[in-house]
């Protein structure tokens, strides 16, 4: 490695020497070639490289890994049993190590029951305000606190357990078809084949007519047996059936048949179809709050606890400021000292979440619908809250998702979380926070088996004079984006009256057969009208149904991530103008291609078919009769059976925690050992799995079928991935680079509009060209792409350009500025317009 003035250093470090950094000698893991570095405590250090260089598995798998597993020799053994075990890294020897907190890009679980206040803990506080300084009712006694949060017995509501959304049915959603006879199904939500035929015998045996329409029913018949949870049981005479014998029949009414199944059902097949008979609003009983009505009576500053869940947390700040000084609320008396204590702990807690840019954020915000960027921000506001000292945090992109104007803030609380006398490690692509670190580490050269090697570790400044490194030239100022005369749109898809969380009856114009770049700071609104309005608006459309919250989805539509979980989260669109010229959609997001570990690239994109094909295509698999099956290691026959497939097996031991090892049986190759001695090429197929895109992509370059997914696996950046790369250890820009490269291997259709949220997420700059290159390619071939995007590298090379805001929250929703990139930079009242100058060149651009 070379020092901070590009000489070659050779150094020793003693085990008891303190000498404020951190030593690694001998890291090994992953890609790592016997790396040995000292990184300054006390600083900020940013780790850099071309995406799959080994930086995280330097930060994270192996600085990071070993802090942890110190930390955790520490603790009861049996008390360790309840703490989720990391690995141990492959590393020589690291002194200097303090405690270290690790915050990665993890998208928050799918449960509407997270949101922002309980990740931050601020609903804690909250609760104890209401509770102890709530103003209640005359002779209302005081309630405890959990009497204020919907995820408690004594708090949710008990119709909807808390969660503000009933899940009902209605006359018109169990019987479509009124003018149908029950005979004739009528009563669609019934079961079909012989039990509907049962229950329809029964319903006639009791006396009703299966054989006119529905409607003429009177209506207290049609409530008995669409609703009633009495089940009597008739002796049923089989009509139409000389053989059958008679039997006692049980009637189910149509409600309790679809709740029944929902329920109880081990089939995902039935609970789908009675899905859709149900029907989910706000709960009628709370309102769609998901608190009990005696919570609700309480108020605070004149706000219910719904109401100040519900409020955006700049207003917030506005509510308590006056309360926690001691000052008068809004007419009202002097604030209780209770008051006034628990109010300033909120306050302050709040101004550290406005100060990173996420004001626009209520309490009830659910996590599922942040952005990796906004977890991670209220992450890193929560640790600032906490007061550590002298420990190291690690950080994973904490400027992802973020607008350059929300950089800043960025910056100002990382520098804090330094004066605190703390050590923050960045794993960064960003080159303006990189810029602002103390002590730069250059990981590379290249990507996975061409990288691992530290390239340069000093102030950034030196890095400039190490060749080898692709980074040093994207933190020099950036030359002009070469100039370029954007496509013009001949035809245009137009949405008028768009409204879904901060947008209000906007109207929308997205050219066709352009790139698009829609812009914006975070929480102005941009996700909302791509994935959401854009996308759903024109599916609705081209469905000709004009319904903005059905649950079909048709063929033309191909968005690997399914439709919206409720339809509170669609967008209504009063018209969609232009959709004709579109013959199909495919939209893709961040969300995991696979949630467990037995699903993963090479299964993904269908290549690893074409190599099973192959294998089952040698002259020993022919011999031995092996199919393609048998190279499948999640189906039995070529599999490991010890293992089934998993290649590891969990160690349970009772007073210690369980641990992970490879199977003894496979060595953690997932297959027997019958099956690996199949070759082909001279490989077997678990050494096939552990090759590089990179690699597999000279090495399988007669099998054309796996050959052309590799190149577009290469294309969009992601040589350095393992075919078997597990789906839950890639990030959600790995996962969505991935989506896109399948969809690149296939046939070319043209007419086709592709949505991208964030495709730069975790690129560093080099290969963001490579990315921009494959969405220009689809817009060649006749295709529409928009992305939402804050890289100004990838705004500058779109042809149209779509600014938001002109905040977050309630201040955004508008669309501030359109047209091209040039356009749009000279617009004076764009927050992105100053930053889109600087990088197109343009002078005299309008920075504030």
């Amino acid at each position: 490695m070379v020092n901070s003035i590009g000489q070659d250093t050779e150094y020793t470090p003693a085990p008891n020497k303190h000498d404020g950094f951190v030593h690694v000698r001998g890291a090994n893991e992953n890609n790592l070639q016997d790396v040995e570095v000292r990184i300054p405590r006390d600083a900020i250090v940013a780790f850099t490289g071309v995406s799959g260089s080994g930086k995280s598995s330097l930060a994270f798998g192996t600085i990071f890994a070993e802090a942890q597993r110190r930390f955790l020799e520490s603790v009861a053994p049996y008390a360790r049993r309840l703490i989720a075990q990391g690995h141990t890294p492959k590393v020589e020897f690291i002194s200097g190590l303090p405690p270290a907190v690790a915050l990665q890009q993890r998208r928050g679980t799918a449960s509407s029951r997270s949101t922002v206040g309980t990740l931050t803990t601020l609903s804690n506080s909250v609760r104890m305000l209401f509770s102890r300084a709530g103003d209640y009712p005359q002779g209302v006694p005081r309630l405890d606190s959990d009497s204020f949060s919907p995820n408690t017995a004594v708090g949710a509501c008990p119709q909807c357990h808390g969660l503000g959304i009933a899940h009902t049915v209605t006359e018109d959603s169990l019987v479509p078809d009124p003018s149908l006879s029950i005979r004739e199904g009528a009563i669609a939500a019934w079961p079909g084949a012989w039990q509907g035929k049962n229950l329809r015998d029964i319903t006639s045996h009791l006396g009703h007519d299966v054989d006119i329409p529905f409607r003429e029913l009177p209506k207290k018949v049609r409530d008995w047996l669409l609703f009633t949870e009495e089940q009597p049981v008739v002796e049923v005479t089989p009509e139409r059936d000389r053989v059958a014998k008679p039997y006692k029949g049980r009637f189910w009414s149509a409600r309790r048949y679809v709740l029944h199944t929902v329920a109880d059902s081990k089939s995902e097949t039935m609970r789908t179809k009675a899905l859709r008979f149900m029907r989910s609003g706000p709960c009628p009983a709370c309102s769609g709050t998901g608190f009990r009505p005696e919570a609700l009576a309480v108020g605070f500053a004149g706000l219910d606890i719904a109401e100040f869940n519900a409020t955006a947390l700049d207003a917030l700040a506005t509510v308590l400021r006056p309360v926690a000084e001691n000052r008068p609320a809004p007419g009202g008396e002097p604030a209780h000292e209770v008051a006034a204590t628990i109010a300033a702990d909120l306050l302050e807690r709040i101004e550290v979440l406005t100060g990173l840019g996420l004001g626009y954020l209520s309490l009830d915000r659910g996590t599922p619908t942040l952005s990796p960027g906004e977890m991670q921000r209220l992450r890193i506001a929560t640790q600032l809250r906490s007061g550590l000292f002298g420990v190291i945090y690690v950080l994973d992109e904490p400027s992802a998702g973020l607008h350059p104007a929300d950089a800043r803030p960025l910056l100002e609380v990382l520098e804090a979380l330094k004066a605190g006398g703390n050590s923050v490690f960045v794993v960064e692509h960003n080159m303006d926070v990189v810029g602002r670190a103390d002590w730069i580490i250059d990981v590379g050269p290249g990507a996975g088996a061409g990288g691992g090697k530290v390239l340069y570790s000093g102030p950034v400044a030196g890095l400039a004079k190490v060749p080898e490194s692709v980074t040093r030239r994207f933190l020099e100022p950036a030359d002009a984006a070469a100039p370029r005369t954007p496509r013009e749109a001949e035809h245009w898809l137009e949405l008028d009256g768009i409204s879904l969380h901060n947008l209000a009856d906007l109207d929308a114009s997205f050219p066709l057969g352009v790139l698009s770049a829609v812009t914006g700071v975070s929480g102005s609104g941009k996700s909302s009208l791509v994935s959401q309005a854009l996308a759903y608006g024109v599916l609705d459309n081209m469905r000709g149904d004009g319904s903005n919250g059905s649950n079909g989805s048709p063929d033309s539509f191909e968005s690997v991530d399914g439709e919206p979980d409720t339809a509170s989260d669609r967008a209504t669109v009063r018209e969609v103008r232009g959709a004709g010229r579109i013959d199909r959609i495919v939209a893709m997001d961040q969300k995991p291609i696979g949630r467990t570990p037995r699903s993963n690239l090479a299964t993904y994109t269908g290549l690893f078919d074409a190599v099973r094909r192959a294998f089952a295509d040698t002259s020993l698999a022919r011999q031995r009769g092996y199919g393609a099956g048998r190279f499948s290691f999640n189906v039995a026959g070529g599999r490991c059976e010890t293992c089934l497939g998993e290649g590891y097996l969990e160690v349970e031991l009772l007073f210690l925690p369980g641990s992970y090892g490879p199977c003894p049986e496979c060595h953690g190759s997932r297959y027997n050992p019958e099956t690996l001695e199949v070759t082909y090429e001279g490989r077997n197929i678990a050494e096939i799995l552990a090759l590089s895109v990179d690699e597999a992509a000279e090495f399988l370059a007669g099998i054309p079928a796996a050959a052309r997914s590799l190149e577009t696996l290469r294309d969009v950046g992601l040589g350095y991935l393992s075919l078997g790369q597990p789906a839950p250890e890639l990030s959600g820009g790995e996962a969505q680079r991935i989506k896109l490269a399948t969809e690149l291997q296939r046939a070319r259709r043209g007419h086709t509009l592709y949505l991208l949220d964030e495709p730069t997420t975790g690129l560093h700059p080099a290969d963001v060209q490579l990315l921009l290159g494959q969405l220009h390619r689809l817009v060649d071939e006749s295709n529409t792409v928009i992305v939402v995007e804050h890289h100004m590298d990838v705004v500058a090379a779109a042809d149209w350009v779509i600014d938001l805001g002109p905040e977050g929250g309630d201040a955004g929703g508008k669309i501030v500025a359109t047209g091209t990139p040039a356009q749009l930079a000279a617009h004076p009242k764009s927050r992105t317009a100053p930053y889109l100058a600087k990088r197109l060149g343009i002078a005299g651009s309008n920075r504030r």
